[in-house]
């Protein structure tokens, strides 16, 4: 049996608490792909949001 490999997630931001590559057009294209996958269009901005902190959690949760 292969060794898992180390996770690459989460990672550190780029600047502190600030990473320039974590903006909403993240979030929307996440969306899209979703979408894409055939689960329902984003219609609320509380969706957007919680998607949004899940995508900050799971990239950046243990390496602040």
């Amino acid at each position: 049996m292969t060794p898992a490999r180390e996770r690459a997630y989460p990672v550190a931001p780029e600047s502190g608490d600030h990473d320039s590559r974590f903006t909403n057009g993240l979030a929307l294209d996440v969306a899209e792909v979703i979408e894409a996958h055939g689960y329902p269009k984003f219609t609320s901005g509380r969706d957007l949001l919680e998607l949004r902190i899940s995508l900050y959690r799971f990239l950046y949760k243990d390496a602040l």
